[in-house]
């Protein structure tokens, strides 16, 4: 299990940068909050591109969101926008059959994730949460001064529940988990908020529309519990920023609270309108979500042909690796084949390849693409074995 320990970033001479000899700090710069940064996905401004790096979906937002835009008056661009965010946080509670002061809105879930980690975890007891998933986790508590310990997710990347039923300051785990795609049954992640009736529980749902079950019905029975989804993924608004938590009433007003006293503004008058747009329209959410889950089925059993394995992945992508294949060659020859996926050099998951689901289209070109390279890896692999044969 991981403790979090200080990160102090070293300051090193460009100069001499061979010689690792660090330059003095200077004096106001001892008071500076030093962080490791989080690194985002990699967005590269390339031609002819298969982009399967970063989750987002492979389709347009809802026409409704085109109309919604060409509608916006830029007149009123001279106003602050509703610091309550009214219109946008109806929208997402019709959806959802909730009242009002159930829901709280940011910009994107990461803003959202971050004041529930401001608003919530002020204790002196660690936070938990497993010890592969978003590397901004940790990078949030370090930053704020958070204590924390990392679970360890059993041999399948799984999350066992009986690793939280113990004193802490808080509990956050996506589900499903990224970037393993695995899902924690909602009997678990209800034993959880059960376990711990004394402290926050996060459930963090980015991709919980490519077929998990959603927490968001346990929070009339647990007043501890907050559920935060997105628009980046199953609405196709990454570039719109826009996330939500969902709970009690209580809880929500702290968030707000601390959203108050950090921005008061912090959803812009066209992120309002097209994110209302877009929660309306159900019907193209789901023609988009079926369409994304048909096609992850589909890249799945063609993975599977080739020797890939991975685990029953409910978002819109899959973490698979190749026992003959180290992952990291695989990332650089799909690189050079002009196909972005996510490699993640890190410990218990090197060896795997996060890969996000893109279009019909998309999929069928990395098939094609990787039914070539390992019949050639394979044959090479075979080559070598007969070669040592030989000679023994």
């Amino acid at each position: 299990m991981r403790k979090n320990v200080q990160r102090t970033p070293s300051r090193q001479s460009d100069t001499d940068a061979g010689k690792n000899e660090e330059i003095p700090m200077k004096t106001w710069e001892e008071n500076v909050r030093k962080v490791v940064p989080y690194v985002p996905g990699e967005q590269p401004k390339v031609q002819n591109l298969i982009k399967l790096n970063t989750n987002e979906n492979p389709y347009p937002p809802s026409p409704k969101v085109a109309e919604a835009l060409k509608a916006i008056d830029v007149d009123c661009m001279r106003l602050y926008p509703d610091p309550a965010a009214s219109v946008l946080v109806k929208g997402i509670a019709d959806f959802y059959q909730l009242q009002e002061d159930q829901v709280f809105v940011g910009v994107g879930s990461d803003d959202v994730l971050a004041m529930i980690f401001m608003t919530f975890f002020n204790s002196q007891k660690p936070i938990l949460f497993p010890d592969i998933t978003y590397s901004f986790y940790d990078v949030w508590a370090d930053m704020l001064r958070i204590p924390y310990e990392t679970v360890p997710l059993t041999d399948d990347f799984t999350i066992r529940k009986e690793d939280y039923f113990r004193e802490n300051g808080g509990i956050i785990f996506p589900n499903p988990n990224a970037p393993t795609g695995v899902e924690l049954g909602m009997q678990d992640v209800e034993a959880i908020i059960k376990a711990n009736p004394d402290v926050i529980v996060v459930v963090d749902e980015a991709y919980v529309d490519f077929g998990a079950a959603s927490a968001l019905p346990l929070i009339e029975k647990y007043d501890n519990l907050l559920v935060v989804q997105t628009f980046s993924k199953s609405r196709g608004m990454a570039g719109m920023r826009i996330g939500y938590a969902m709970g009690n009433p209580v809880l929500i007003k702290y968030l707000n609270d601390v959203k108050y006293s950090f921005n008061s503004y912090t959803m812009d008058q066209t992120t309002l309108a097209l994110g209302a747009a877009a929660i309306a329209d159900r019907a193209y959410f789901e023609e988009t979500v079926h369409k994304v889950v048909e096609t992850r089925e589909w890249t799945k059993k063609e993975l599977t042909k080739l020797g890939f394995v991975f685990g029953d992945s409910k978002a819109n992508f899959i973490f698979a690796s190749h026992p003959e294949i180290p992952a990291a060659d695989l990332f650089a020859a799909l690189r050079e084949a002009n196909i972005i996926v996510r490699y993640f050099n890190k410990p218990r998951i090197a060896d795997y390849l996060r890969i996000t689901i893109g279009t019909q289209e998309d999929m069928e070109k990395l098939i094609e693409f990787l039914k070539k390279y390992v019949t050639v890896q394979s044959q090479a692999k075979f080559q070598k074995t007969d070669v040592k044969c030989l000679h023994f």
